[in-house]
């Protein structure tokens, strides 16, 4: 079904470019084609006494060299030859013919480009499939990561705390010995006054 609609939509895009080359060419003055539904003979020259050089095959593409001169105009065909063609089976647009040959040409690029990607698909998604595994991987790598950091910024954390603790603790006795010795010191240098006092 999906295929089915890929290809009605190459179909479709394929007719639209080819439309689109059509108008591109039919503005060129150069450009022109024998009309469908005929062959026509190539002569050497502008009449139909001169020598048949060969003959074209309807909706064959040619360039054209020269205005119309005797009911024959001067064209260089798909074969590079040079002759005269008569002008009423000269077109300056591109008969079914054309067209459908270059349908056909862009629709079988067209199906080998959609066989090189089906070929391509299993490759991309097994690639696909490993870039996931490898994103889920780092995911997973991230994700330790992160709880380390944040494990380690919780620990240095709560030892920044106890550090603190520890050092509150430690002036707080500082403070209580320099405070206890101070006492002391009051008491015994007081007692030693009064008994000099005595003396």
């Amino acid at each position: 079904m999906f295929k089915h609609s890929l290809l009605a939509l190459l179909f479709a895009a394929a007719a639209f470019m080819s439309h689109a080359e059509e108008s591109n060419s039919a503005s060129d003055a150069n450009t022109a084609y024998i009309v469908d539904n005929l062959y026509t003979f190539m002569h050497s020259g502008a009449s139909k006494n001169y020598r048949i050089i060969g003959s074209v095959d309807a909706g064959t593409k040619l360039t054209q060299l020269s205005a119309e001169e005797n009911g024959f105009v001067k064209v260089i065909d798909d074969k590079e030859r040079e002759g005269w063609v008569e002008a009423k089976f000269v077109s300056k647009t591109a008969g079914i013919h054309q067209q459908y040959r270059t349908l056909s040409e862009e629709m079988a690029s067209m199906q080998e480009q959609l066989r090189q990607a089906q070929i391509e698909l299993p490759q991309l998604q097994e690639q696909s499939q490993t870039l996931v595994d490898q994103n889920s991987a780092l995911s997973e790598q991230i994700a330790k990561l992160k709880n380390t950091l944040d494990a380690e910024r919780t620990e240095k954390q709560q030892a920044g705390a106890k550090e603190k603790r520890q050092l509150l603790t430690y002036g707080g006795a500082i403070a209580f010995i320099g405070l206890f010795l101070g006492i002391i010191l009051t008491i015994v240098l007081s007692r030693r006054k009064r008994y000099d006092g005595w003396a």
